[in-house]
């Protein structure tokens, strides 16, 4: 084991699982007071806050038109719901998996990941999942945007429509209103996952009020929901996919287990604040799976009435409320407004705040990790990474999960079996401890992750359009490719570390 000189030591304040304070050595580029663990002053969330913390996150734009997407593929509205509800309940487990260390030893995702990974060894995944963050922040924050400019709009008789900007693409009114949505999250990073929680309590109760009441306007209006809560699946006898329901299934599947695989894996960062393990367990069972499934029939059988209504079938949530008219305009875009604000804090702020935090903790806190996220939102100029983004379910979801789901087996094989839920915790701030490795790169880790990503390369490029045909074996794996990246890593990175 090689032993670096520390370029500066202090006292790290941590809690051992009876949360008594323990003070021990820290190098300083492992360590700042945001990645410390938590104290037990510091552990405030009940069950009460998990279940409002997902309940907020769940109701959003991208989840209210997941069921879409399995719908167009050819499911009926029941095999629908029912796949969104099984792939949250499989992600479930993780979650609650990978967040019992969080609850047991107050640490965030990226130091939890130096037990596996070592202590430099663990930017890889960190950033992995950090930059998939940011993706998914500069697309939820134009989503917000773009309900601001529909108000505004709505409000003034299209007063606000213009031409579009050079570069951009988008009108000078569109720039403004996306701006403005972006600048509402500044104040949450800078004070904090406290402000957050609050935040996220707060708005869970209205915000599964006003799904009710949008699925309430929506029957009262068409007299009933229409044809699409009644037409067959079309995986049927004499459907236009017959006998292929399978291999849609899974792949469905996968992207709802994808859709929420960011946040199972830095779900310490939230886990770390809880009062017991208890409390995140139960908190995150109420609140995760049942309401992705009234979220998804929600979004059915509005869209079904709106056939009625509209004539059409309209999935997107914002151009339902713009076409909605009066006060209605405005009480439907602010409660979208907050459904997105408060999705995107939780899953898509807190993660890679602490991920590039961890890049460099002495210069690098959790509100300048904040910070750089948001300044990545505007740089992909997320409208247009909108445009050309075809495939959302089976090239974004799965794609990601594929990067994903090695990093949680190789956390779950780490910490459940080979550590037996037990970490050193002073020695994940350390260079010199037992967790440092080969100059801080864990090879049993690192490897095991390179290798549970491979075999899915194939089926996402040929999924991507990258290739024009990969053999069939590829395509199979890929549409099972969380799973795939799950056991394959993490079988490996037993197979390594004990061979370590």
């Amino acid at each position: 084991m090689a032993v670096f000189p520390r370029p500066q030591t202090g006292m790290l304040r941590s809690a051992d699982p009876q949360g008594m304070s323990i003070m021990k050595g820290h190098d300083a580029d492992l360590w700042n007071e945001d990645l410390a663990p938590t104290t037990v002053l510091t552990r405030t969330w009940d069950w009460k806050s998990y279940a409002s913390l997902w309940v907020a996150m769940v109701v959003c734009v991208p989840t209210y038109m997941l069921s879409a997407g399995l719908i167009a593929e050819g499911m009926s509205w029941s095999e629908a719901v029912l796949t969104v509800l099984l792939g949250n309940v499989i992600v479930l487990a993780p979650m609650i998996l990978i967040g019992h260390a969080g609850a047991k030893y107050g640490v965030p995702f990226p130091v939890l990941l130096r037990s596996a990974f070592g202590t430099r060894g663990a930017r890889i995944p960190a950033v992995a999942r950090g930059l998939v963050a940011c993706g998914w922040f500069g697309i939820q924050t134009w989503v917000g945007g773009s309900a601001i400019y529909v108000i505004l709009n709505g409000l003034s008789g299209d007063a606000f429509h213009g031409s579009p900007l050079p570069l951009l693409g988008i009108d000078i009114s569109q720039t403004m209103s996306f701006l403005g949505f972006w600048a509402i999250h500044l104040y949450f990073i800078k004070n904090g996952t406290e402000s957050i929680r609050w935040l996220e309590t707060y708005s869970a109760p209205f915000l599964i009020l006003m799904g009710l009441a949008l699925l309430a306007w929506a029957y009262i209006r068409a007299g009933g929901f229409g044809a699409m809560l009644s037409a067959p699946s079309q995986f049927g006898p004499g459907g236009a996919k017959e006998g292929r329901f399978f291999g849609t299934f899974i792949a469905g599947l996968t992207a709802m287990v994808g859709f929420w695989a960011t946040v199972a894996l830095n779900i310490p960062d939230f886990t770390r604040f809880a009062k017991s393990q208890k409390d995140q367990i139960i908190g995150q069972i109420i609140g995760l799976p049942l309401p992705m499934a009234l979220f998804a029939f929600i979004s059915v059988a509005v869209t079904s009435a709106t056939v009625t209504i509209f004539g059409e079938a309209i999935w997107d949530p914002v151009e339902l409320s713009g076409r909605m008219g009066g006060m209605g305009v405005v009480v439907a875009l602010a409660a979208l407004i907050i459904a997105t604000l408060t999705t995107n804090l939780a899953a898509n702020v807190v993660a890679p705040a602490y991920g590039f935090s961890n890049l460099n903790p002495r210069k690098i806190s959790f509100r300048m990790g904040g910070y750089i996220t948001a300044g990545v939102g505007i740089a992909i100029f997320p409208w247009k990474l909108m445009e050309s983004s075809g495939g959302y379910l089976f090239v974004w979801l799965v794609g990601y999960s594929a990067l994903l789901g090695p990093i949680a087996g190789i956390l779950i094989a780490d910490y459940f079996l080979l550590r037996k839920c037990s970490l050193k915790v002073e020695d994940l701030f350390r260079h010199d401890g037992i967790y440092e490795s080969a100059h801080g790169w864990n090879m049993a880790g690192v490897g095991a992750f390179v290798l549970g990503v491979l075999p899915n390369l194939p089926g996402f490029l040929h999924a991507a359009g990258f290739v024009d045909t990969v053999p069939a074996i590829f395509d199979t794996l890929y549409s099972y490719a969380w799973f795939v990246g799950v056991f394959v890593a993490g079988g490996l990175y037993l197979v390594f570390a004990r061979k370590r």
